[in-house]
């Protein structure tokens, strides 16, 4: 009889892998990881937001639906979540523990001159904000060792409902299989199918919505071997290790069949959406 996987276990492992893997792309010897990235992660959002999605919509009508409410934005990036909110909440508190995202964060919040968003410095659940309505966490989970943890502070701390917002890999995508290959299952960081299956075993039975058409934008490098760095890398792999070593060639090959060369670029084939995920308390 084929055992269950134990999911708890293996969110563990991923979200270490992928907490290893970030403090290795560190350009500069800094504690805020976004220091070096947070405009970019900003015009990345743009991008990605620049047609409608069933997540906004969801959260937007949610509000309509409960005028007054009040939202916590756990893991609030540069704001785009909060700064939808904010026309249809009473307020909205934006917890961010990264002081690069708060300051692209700011400077937007002052040009549209929004007066119902209180930024505060934290992480989550470590810190507590205080109850509110709703409590939304957008792709901020994926850092958090304690996925339980994580969860139960979000239903305790909600008078109504809790959203996630999770990223969704594509089952054919080159990460799934390069994953196989490496880890012998098709997941290279945390996700939205191992975060369902953490929910249902806490008696967690949420609706899901799969966002339309929403593929994210493709990955690009400059060069193939700074590609395939970055492949080995999110896959736990270093460089000069013999373990990493004896993976060159299936994962070079992967990415020869699987890249595009367009504008000087080596383009990845698109492997991730998003999914959102609610669950009333």
């Amino acid at each position: 009889m084929e055992r269950l996987t134990n999911w708890h276990a293996l969110w563990e492992e991923l979200s270490d892998m992928q907490n290893i893997a970030f403090a290795r792309q560190k350009q500069r010897k800094t504690d805020d990881f976004w220091e070096d990235k947070a405009k970019h992660y900003d015009k990345m959002v743009d991008e990605r937001w620049s047609a409608p999605d069933s997540s906004r919509e969801f959260l937007i009508q949610t509000l309509k639906d409960n005028p007054g409410s009040t939202l916590l934005d756990v893991g609030a990036g540069t704001g785009k979540w909060s700064m939808l909110a904010s026309p249809y909440a009473a307020k909205v508190t934006a917890l961010e523990p990264s002081s690069a995202m708060q300051q692209v964060f700011r400077r937007k919040i002052e040009n549209e001159k929004i007066t119902n968003i209180d930024i505060v410095t934290g992480t989550w659940p470590e810190d507590d904000v205080g109850p509110h309505d709703y409590i939304l966490s957008s792709h901020s989970i994926y850092g958090v060792r304690d996925f339980k943890a994580f969860v139960n502070k979000m239903s305790a701390r909600a008078t109504r409902g809790c959203i996630m917002i999770l990223r969704v890999p594509l089952a054919d995508s080159v990460m799934a299989e390069a994953a196989r290959h490496v880890l012998s299952q098709p997941y290279d960081s945390p996700n939205f199918q191992i975060a369902y299956n953490l929910l249902l075993g806490m008696d967690i039975y949420p609706d899901i919505i799969m966002e339309k058409g929403g593929k994210w934008p493709p990955w690009n490098h400059d060069s193939f071997e700074e590609a395939l760095d970055d492949l080995k890398n999110r896959l736990g792999l270093i460089n000069s290790s013999v373990d990493s070593l004896k993976h060159d060639a299936f994962l070079s090959g992967l990415l020869e069949k699987s890249l595009i060369r367009e504008k000087g670029k080596y383009v990845w084939p698109t492997g991730n959406r998003s999914a959102l995920v609610y669950w009333e308390v």
